[in-house]
């Protein structure tokens, strides 16, 4: 039997669902990627049609289906979301997506918040938080349930957006509340175990990040190992379950999504680009783009630049 209180619980969620539907709709007029003038750390998306699976690398962010679904796919693990759930990743890793719910009138519109792993460190240093609702799994992504507390926040950082002059002030402290409320959410502990030093969470965060500092140069996986404190075949193994990618397979998708990001940006040559990114065969780099991205490098960048 539902209360009266369930009734008006229901009815001020979806209020700020319509509310903050309307902020990130006027904010973005057409389709297209829209990082917010003030607030580096958060990026709004408009998409106005169902799309094919894009691949991209992810970063440590919380996401948000504002209006809409979408399906993100991390290895042979897939998750649906819309708005009653959001997606938390704690590392950078490999995903592909697509939209399965947008239309002119309705469009796909969703949020990145960026989260800063050394903010996300002081609020548990300087806190005693009471343990997180679910323990997490391995991979390095998942999904929980948008509680009224959580919408609320997020809520009250996007409506900041309407007097940019309190920006400086008071997104801090709005962020620290969305930051506050994943920690004390069915994710939570995910982002606790990849910032707790020896945890092999805490490890693989920072084997990724070696990686991405180096992905240009040859790595010899045992300096990698000896790097992060782990054995090989821990790294390997603990690599893999948190990426869905072993550290070489993961440099070179890294090499190929900074190749690709060149190529749009600059238009370079395609044979300096793959030399740039670490590539000496020119053929091979043109076979692994194409197997990666479903077009040769040339061909690709001249449909990403349409877009």
């Amino acid at each position: 039997m539902h209360t009266t209180d369930d009734a008006e619980s229901a009815s001020h969620r979806d209020t700020l669902r319509s509310s903050l539907a309307a902020l990130v709709s006027r904010f973005t007029p057409v389709d297209g990627e829209y990082p917010m003038p003030g607030m580096p750390s958060l990026t709004f998306y408009r998409i106005s049609r169902p799309s094919e699976q894009s691949k991209d690398m992810s970063k440590v962010a919380l996401i948000v289906a504002v209006q809409g679904s979408k399906t993100i796919t991390a290895g042979d693990i897939s998750f649906d979301y819309n708005p009653e759930h959001y997606l938390l990743s704690s590392i950078s890793m490999p995903l592909a997506g697509s939209v399965r719910e947008a239309s002119r009138e309705i469009p796909y519109l969703s949020l990145v918040l960026e989260l800063d792993p050394k903010r996300v460190a002081d609020l548990l240093a300087s806190n005693t938080l009471p343990p997180p609702d679910e323990a997490p799994s391995s991979l390095g992504i998942g999904r929980g349930r948008v509680t009224l507390e959580l919408l609320e926040a997020i809520w009250r950082l996007v409506k900041l957006l309407d007097t940019p002059k309190h920006i400086p002030s008071l997104a801090p402290l709005a962020e620290q509340e969305v930051i506050y409320r994943l920690l004390m959410g069915a994710q939570g502990a995910r982002l606790r175990q990849s910032l707790i030093a020896d945890s092999r969470s805490f490890k693989i965060s920072r084997a990724v990040e070696w990686i991405k500092a180096h992905y240009a140069e040859p790595i010899r996986i045992d300096d990698l190992a000896r790097h992060v404190s782990m054995s090989l075949s821990s790294l390997h193994e603990h690599f893999k379950d948190t990426t869905t990618l072993s550290p070489l397979q993961y440099q070179k998708r890294l090499r190929l999504f900074e190749a690709r990001k060149l190529l749009v940006k600059r238009g370079n040559d395609v044979q300096v680009v793959a030399s740039e990114v670490g590539y000496e065969n020119p053929s091979q780099f043109h076979r692994e783009y194409k197997r990666l991205f479903g077009a040769t490098p040339a061909q690709d960048m001249i449909r990403l630049r349409a877009e």
